[in-house]
């Protein structure tokens, strides 16, 4: 399948790093099963926080997500934001690591999350790694893939799971799925990752780029959501560490977390 580029009305400039964080949110949709081949990863940390955590060994275990780009309450991000934002899609893959067991405090980022406290968490062992891909063939313009392709994260579990209670409206903004995927009201309740930026080894990252990507800290919630009639979707890498990997067909079953952006520590992203 040829990619098909999205044409942008001007060519945007690299968002700066608070704007872009603040308003990356993701709901994550269960996939069909699907195992990649067994690719083995070399991964260090990006955000300034966790540049001393050690270098991370992993294999691709069994795809089990697909998070995709949202709105919540219908704030939708500026224009040239929302530019890049609506192509952040991560397939996410199950992986198995050490428990680094690093304590961090977490506070909120997106408007919409302001008057959360903040929380005190403990990394436990990674989960999943979450890669960027395109839907469909549809491929972000040149300026936004430039960005979107070296967002790759690696999800920690951690405790404790503390609860969000809240509930949140969530809109579509990829286009592969704005008409697909309708706008519904979740229930968000317990918090169970934190996913944080890394690199690949073999991925050079420009070092405007890095300036942006190294800050994508997100918590992931646990969330109670609507049925959705089932959406097949075909998935390709964007990194291209991983571009040589054949293209995925995945069927979203249903919405079953929320990643929003957090601060780690009060170090918050510049900008």
């Amino acid at each position: 399948m040829a990619f098909v580029a999205v044409p942008s009305a001007a060519a945007p400039a690299l968002p700066k790093p608070k704007e872009f964080v603040s308003y990356l949110d993701l709901e994550c949709f269960k996939t069909d099963p699907y195992q990649p081949p067994a690719v083995g990863l070399t991964l260090r940390h990006l955000n300034p926080v966790l540049e001393s955590l050690p270098i991370e060994q992993i294999t691709l275990g069994a795809r089990e997500q697909l998070c995709v780009p949202v709105a919540k309450n219908n704030v939708i991000p500026p224009p040239e934001v929302l530019d890049f934002i609506r192509f952040v899609d991560l397939a996410c893959y199950r992986v198995l690591t050490s428990a680094p067991g690093k304590a961090l405090v977490l506070s909120h980022l997106n408007p919409v999350l302001q008057d959360l406290p903040r929380t005190e968490i403990v990394l436990g062992r990674a989960e999943q790694f979450c890669v960027p891909v395109a839907k469909n063939g549809v491929a972000p313009p040149a300026e936004v893939m430039q960005l979107v392709q070296h967002i790759d994260l690696l999800c920690y579990g951690i405790t404790p799971n503390t609860p969000m209670n809240r509930a949140l409206n969530l809109r579509q903004l990829n286009p592969v799925l704005t008409d697909r995927i309708p706008a519904a009201t979740v229930r968000v309740t317990y918090a169970r990752q934190l996913c944080v930026p890394m690199q690949k080894r073999g991925d050079i990252i420009p070092p405007e780029v890095l300036e942006v990507v190294r800050w994508v800290d997100l918590e992931k919630f646990d969330t109670v959501a609507p049925a959705i009639t089932p959406v097949t979707l075909s998935l390709r890498h964007l990194n291209p560490v991983l571009g040589q990997l054949p293209l995925e067909r995945a069927t979203l079953t249903g919405a079953v977390q929320l990643g929003v952006p957090v601060a780690k520590n009060g170090q918050i992203p510049p900008g």
